[in-house]
């Protein structure tokens, strides 16, 4: 399983940007797939999650009706759409794929087998 992210970038408060986590080797219907981030000086965190069975999408409530996260079987990409950045956004964001995730453990960074490399998302005026 190989997972690259992409998409991050520069940008000014009340923007936009759209992430994408390319994959190989990920079946969506067989793994769960989900967006952390690292902001500078700080432990990882959930930002959104969709589940293999069903398609669910989980979100952390600092980015929910802000982000979207969504794939596209065909192209095996995972997407995350960041509307309305703020500078507390700013951190290094990483996708992640797991097989044997049960709910509980979807927010739990250790919980995932799968890691891309990141990419940097700054949000400042």
């Amino acid at each position: 399983v190989q997972l690259m992210e992409s998409g991050g970038g520069l940008v000014q408060p009340g923007g936009s940007l759209r992430l994408s986590c390319a994959t190989s080797g990920v079946t969506f219907r067989r793994y769960t797939m989900s967006w952390f981030r690292r902001p500078p000086g700080k432990e990882s965190e959930f930002v959104a999650g969709i589940r293999a069975s069903g398609g669910h999408a989980y979100y952390a409530d600092s980015v929910k009706d802000r982000f979207t996260i969504s794939r596209d079987s065909g192209k095996t990409t995972l997407f995350l759409q960041m509307d309305n950045l703020n500078p507390e956004d700013t951190a290094v964001y990483y996708c992640a794929a797991d097989s044997s995730l049960i709910l509980s453990q979807l927010r739990v960074p250790d919980a995932y087998d799968y890691w891309g490399r990141g990419t940097q998302v700054t949000v400042s005026s």
